[in-house]
This record gives structure tokens, sequence and C-alpha cells, in this order.
């Protein structure tokens, strides 16, 4: 094996025991938001559902937006922990393409390659529905999460984002259920 097979294998392999969801092919390029409004998108969106990853596990998740710097928008994530820790990571965004402003690159760390953030759907006072989707050479690893402005979302806006997201492929019967309970939540309002 070549030092790129080996490589993908290792990644691979860290990936699917972390229950990623790893794909074959390359990623789908869904349709975005038309005349995203990054002003109007700013403020706290409530995680509802969201496909399994390493890097967001606990419940009670938030995510707030807001503006940093012409173009650059802060990202603030929170979550509540199993321990009743809150985990905290904050970041930047910017569209790449000023012509795509739904088409957000994300970025948490320094000197790390920023990750797609593409709003497919959002109606900005209600629910955003958020895609991401990493090529692997022949395998993609995708994200999405569903989000509502409000701890809770109708039933019937949920079904119309899972077809949005079955329309792409992405197999909603993986997205998981976050608590947002506000009992249980309480800690994360003190």
């Amino acid at each position: 094996m070549n030092a790129i097979q080996v490589i993908s294998l290792t990644l691979l392999s860290v990936l699917v025991a972390n229950a990623q969801v790893i794909k074959p092919g390359r990623c789908p390029r869904p349709a975005v938001q038309p005349e995203f409004d990054a002003a109007r998108y700013l403020g706290t969106w409530y995680d509802i559902q969201r496909l399994p990853h390493t890097f967001q596990k606990g419940e009670c998740s938030t995510a707030t937006y807001s503006l940093k710097s012409p173009g650059v928008v802060g990202v603030l994530n929170r979550e509540l922990l199993a321990d009743g820790s809150i985990s905290t990571i904050s970041g930047s965004a910017m569209a790449k393409d000023p012509t795509e402003p739904a088409k957000l690159l994300v970025s948490f760390f320094e000197n790390s390659p920023p990750a797609p953030y593409w709003v497919l759907s959002t109606d900005y006072d209600n629910y955003s529905l958020v895609y991401s989707c990493t090529d692997l050479g022949i395998l993609h690893v995708e994200f999405a999460w569903i989000m509502n402005r409000q701890p809770t979302m109708p039933e019937e806006i949920i079904e119309e984002l899972h077809s949005t997201l079955s329309s792409i492929g992405v197999q909603v019967d993986k997205l998981i259920t976050t608590n947002q309970d506000a009992s249980y939540c309480s800690a994360m309002h003190q």
C-alpha cells in the first residue's frame, strides 16, 4: 500500500470508530439558501437534531453568531456535558465567495483547515438547516444540523427539513435529537 492509502484507511478507521457518517463517493452539491443574509442569521440557534460526530457530545447545544468584522461572523458553540460542565468553543465563519454567501467556511482552530458550513434553508426567525461535507478521496464525511430559534420545533417543519436532507442523500434515520428540556438545560442559562 502506498502512503496515501494507509493514511486514508487510518483516517477512515478513526472516523468510523467515532460514529461519524461516512459514505462512498464525493460530496453532493446541494442548493443553498438564495440571497442569504448573514445579518439576519445572527443570534442564538438551538440544536434540534444533528448527524452524530465526535466534536459535539453534550446536550442543550446552542450556536450563537455575532458580527466580528465586515464579512466575518463570530461563532460560539455551547453544550452541557454529562458531568454537568458546560463546554464552549469559539471560532469564525466567512463566505469563501461573496456571490455565494450561504456557503460559509468555519474555523475553530488556528492553522487548521476550515470546514464547510452551508445554510441550505432558513427563514431567519424560526428554523435553519445546515449541511457540511468533506471529501476524503473515494469517500466523504457529512454533517447536518436542524436548528431553531426556540428549544423546540414543530414536527411538520422537522419533516420538511428531513425531506430536504433526504433529497441530497442524507440518511435522516441517523439524525439524533438533542435534549433541550428546560429543566435539564437550566445550567446553560445561569
